[in-house]
């Protein structure tokens, strides 16, 4: 059992897996939020577009 304990072969591994994890959710986060923000640009101009014809 200590022979498992102090073994830090895999621990690097690890240590990337959770840190690719970390960027993907943050990534994803800033996908979500930057696609709202484009959402509600695009029907603002869609909406100054169509009334400036009126």
């Amino acid at each position: 059992m200590r022979e498992l304990w102090k073994d830090t072969e895999g621990l690097t591994t690890v240590e990337y897996a959770l840190l690719l994890a970390l960027v993907v959710v943050a990534g994803i986060a800033a996908w979500q939020g930057l696609g709202t923000q484009v959402g509600t640009t695009v029907n603002a101009s869609s909406g100054t577009i169509a009334n400036a014809g009126t």
